[in-house]
């Protein structure tokens, strides 16, 4: 009795604690979810051609028992539109009796799959694969359910009912049509309201009016939702289905891994959101055990089935309902399910008021609400638009799941294609005056010997004799492919061609290890961080050297690099570059003003590992703000800019190390009559107060510095305060802008951060670092 007594004891002791300190945030929440429950939970079931009332009982069952027992705190469990093409299906096949069987038994098998721990094998499933299957859903629902809403039965396919539309829509319609129609432009239209409004569940408002309008009409021909009496006579147990084991073992599998899939992904997008919405100081949710969710969904869905109940999937659309509404424990699900029973029980006559016409346009929106343009986006950004496309026209010609094989087979498909296939490519650039011609051969990508053919090919419309310049960005190269590749290069060579080899990636074909030991997998990285020096010497567009009819110091010649730079950027940077550069397009909205000097080793965006719209670059001899006529300075124009245009809420000024407006300082050039010598007169206070002994020189002193970068260092703290004062003379608001110092020493490549309380520029504050992965060793 002893264990019972405690276990009575902690049970009781949570329980207080949960009221104290939860019961006020999800009580409301849960109202606000079965609110939102019940309408869905009553259409769900009238398409999967089921008992209007196994939405009801799934919706009590899912709620409870996986809201009790699952592993995520805020979903909430119940009846799912991605499971209606499956029961209906199910229902037809072998009648609604043995689906309920059927669905005890996908149960017992997700609580396997929860036990072996293979919960999150389920997320490996590609996400073109399953918004695919959704929006097939949809679509299916959408076709079947406009039919209902105009008084019709819908068709045994989705073609046959894509087929017989247009005739439906040429035929009168009476009050049917209208309800459905009222319910689906109060559901579209109902986001877009006033917020206090939108807080009130848009389905319930669209069947709540539909159902006043139907018993205004009190028209006999509208068809209304059917309940047995009660929801207690709605109960009963399944039955076995009769033969065709092999079928129903599909039946069960197909159900289980739907639901599982669903539901995994729908607790996953849950974290995300929860974790979105926790106020700043509040604890982080804890993240979805996956494989006690999985038991979780299991025993839900074999006593929804026992009692008579539609298969349950945790819903996306209830559960980011329960988080929007504030629900912080998993009690708000529990009680949602708590106030579904109670409708159903004492509030029966409600239920059968309410016109089928209703549900199906509430239907109609849910299936389009499947398809979503977000999704394409994201998997034709990925390149998986094909696998997406597939599976949803699979799921609506054939059925489900045929559909999702059919995906699944096309994404294998196009990941092999991937891992094997090598873009290979060659093009004549020029001829040179003597009559040899340049030609250039890009290979990118996993070289195998299924290339080999089309390398072949390729390689064989490059003429004898000529000069190549062979670029090698390849992540793998294989041993047939190798041999390929190293025998043509040394016939050509025979024949009196040359061939520059330019190798980007890990696989080698010069060099001591012409193949890796091991498949590396990562993409060619393009040459941001290399200065033209280190890879143009003997770039093929010069065919290794001058060209014959230029001078080397001709303004041609001085042109090539910048135009190989160009061609570079196009051929591996731009398209990488693009997606970042479409999201910033109208919109420039940077972080910094970043203040550096004009020093060509000095690289911004590199340096603080920032990119595209991050940095708004000011750069001059010295990092230097003129203090005098300032409102004619293109400095204090760009600071103006950026403060009263831009919004950036930071000022950076960034001094380096070996700097020569510093050494001209030092020497005196602030004294010559020339450009440059009056530019570097608004350095003379940093001068000044370097030789004045400024704290932040005495700690460049200390720390073993040369003379020209304690100078550096103290000009940046001088420009700093530069700014604050042009800040503070403008009536900036104190905090709105801050200004801080950087310095970057070239030798060993680090940028260090001003500390002004310790007047000493150190390494950065270890809080403000993040590292990806690879890390970063601090010196």
């Amino acid at each position: 009795m002893l264990p019972m007594s405690i276990g009575l004891a902690d049970t009781s002791t949570r329980l207080r604690s949960w009221i104290r300190g939860n019961l006020r945030y999800d009580l409301p929440a849960s109202l606000v979810v079965f609110l939102v429950a019940v309408p869905l939970s009553l259409g769900i079931a009238a398409a999967s051609d089921a008992p209007v009332a196994a939405g009801l009982i799934a919706a009590v069952v899912g709620g409870v028992v996986a809201g009790l027992l699952g592993g995520s705190a805020l979903q909430v469990t119940g009846p799912a539109a991605g499971l209606t093409v499956v029961v209906a299906e199910l229902v037809g096949r072998f009648g609604w009796a043995a689906t309920c069987a059927i669905t005890v038994a996908a149960g017992l098998l997700q609580v396997a799959f929860g036990l072996c721990r293979v919960a999150r094998t389920a997320l490996a499933l590609s996400p073109a694969i399953v918004h695919g299957m959704l929006a097939g859903i949809g679509v299916t629902i959408v076709l079947g359910q406009l039919h209902v809403l105009l008084g019709d039965e819908p068709g045994s396919t989705p073609i046959r009912n894509l087929l017989d539309l247009p005739a439906q829509l040429a035929n009168l319609h009476d009050h049917a049509a209208l309800i459905g129609l009222t319910v689906i432009g109060l559901l579209v239209l109902w986001p877009r309201l006033p917020g206090p409004v939108r807080r009130i569940p848009g389905p319930l408002v669209a069947v709540t009016l539909a159902t006043l309008a139907a018993v205004v009409w009190n028209d006999v021909d509208l068809a209304r939702v059917e309940m047995p009496g009660s929801l207690l006579a709605a109960v009963h147990l399944p039955a076995l289905p009769d033969g065709d084991w092999s079928a129903v073992v599909a039946a069960v599998l197909t159900v289980a891994v739907i639901a599982s899939v669903e539901s995994l992904l729908s607790a996953t997008a849950v974290d995300r959101l929860a974790a979105d919405r926790a106020a700043p100081g509040d604890r982080p949710p804890r993240p979805t055990n996956l494989d006690r969710e999985m038991i979780g969904q299991g025993v839900a869905n074999s006593l929804s089935g026992l009692l008579g109940g539609l298969p349950v999937t945790g819903v996306i659309v209830r559960s980011s309902t329960n988080v929007n509404a504030g629900a912080r424990t998993r009690g708000s699900a529990v009680l949602h399910g708590v106030w579904v029973l109670l409708f159903a029980v004492l509030l029966v006559v409600l239920v059968e008021r309410i016109p089928m016409a209703a549900l199906a346009g509430l239907l109609v929106v849910v299936g389009l609400q499947l398809v979503k343009i977000s999704d394409i986006q994201r998997v034709r950004r990925h390149r998986e638009l094909a696998v997406y496309v597939a599976t949803a026209l699979g799921v609506v010609v054939f059925n489900l799941l045929e559909g999702v094989l059919i995906g699944l087979a096309l994404a294998v498909v196009l990941i092999l294609r991937r891992v094997v296939w090598a873009r290979v490519h060659a093009e004549r650039v020029r001829a040179t005056p003597a009559g040899r011609e340049h030609w250039s051969v890009h290979v990118e990508g996993t070289l195998s010997f299924l290339a080999i053919p089309r390398l072949s090919v390729v390689l064989g419309r490059v003429p004898p004799g000529s000069a190549v310049e062979l670029e090698l960005a390849t992540d793998y190269l294989d041993h047939a492919a190798f041999d390929h590749l190293d025998g043509w290069v040394r016939q050509h060579e025979t024949t009196g061609g040359s061939v520059h080899l330019d190798q980007v990636g890990p696989a080698a074909l010069r060099g001591d290890q012409p193949r890796p030991r091991r498949r590396i997998h990562a993409l060619v990285p393009p040459r941001w961080f290399s200065p033209w020096s280190s890879w143009q010497a003997r770039h093929p567009d010069n065919g290794g050297e001058p060209h014959l009819s230029e001078q080397a110091d001709s303004p041609q010649a001085a042109l090539r690099p910048l135009h190989v730079g160009v061609r570079e950027y196009h051929r591996r940077s731009a398209a990488r570059l693009l997606p970042f550069l479409t999201e910033l397009t109208g919109r420039h909205r940077p972080n910094s003003l970043f203040l550096t000097c004009a020093d060509a080793r000095i690289v911004p965006n590199v340096i603080t590992s920032s990119g595209p719209g991050d940095l708004f670059t000011v750069r001059n001899i010295g990092n230097l703000v003129p203090t005098d006529h300032v409102a004619e300075s293109s400095v204090a124009a760009a600071v103006s800019y950026a403060v009263d245009v831009l919004s950036v809420p930071l000022l950076l000024v960034c001094g380096h190390s070996g700097c020569g407006a510093m050494q001209g300082l030092l020497g005196g050039r602030a004294e010559e009559e020339s450009h440059v010598g009056r530019w570097l007169r608004w350095g003379r206070p940093s001068l000044a107060a370097w030789r004045a002994g400024h704290p932040v020189g005495s700690a460049a002193v200390a720390d073993g510095r040369a003379e020209v970068d304690q100078l550096a260092m103290v000009n940046v703290a001088r420009q700093v305060a530069v700014l604050r004062e042009f800040l503070a003379a403008r009536g900036v608001e104190p905090g709105k802008v801050s200004v801080h110092g950087l310095f970057f020493d070239i030798p060993t490549g680090l940028l260090l951060v001003l500390d002004e309380q310790r007047q000493r520029f150190t390494w950065p504050p270890h809080h403000e670092l993040e590292t990806s992965g690879a890390g970063f060793v601090r010196p």
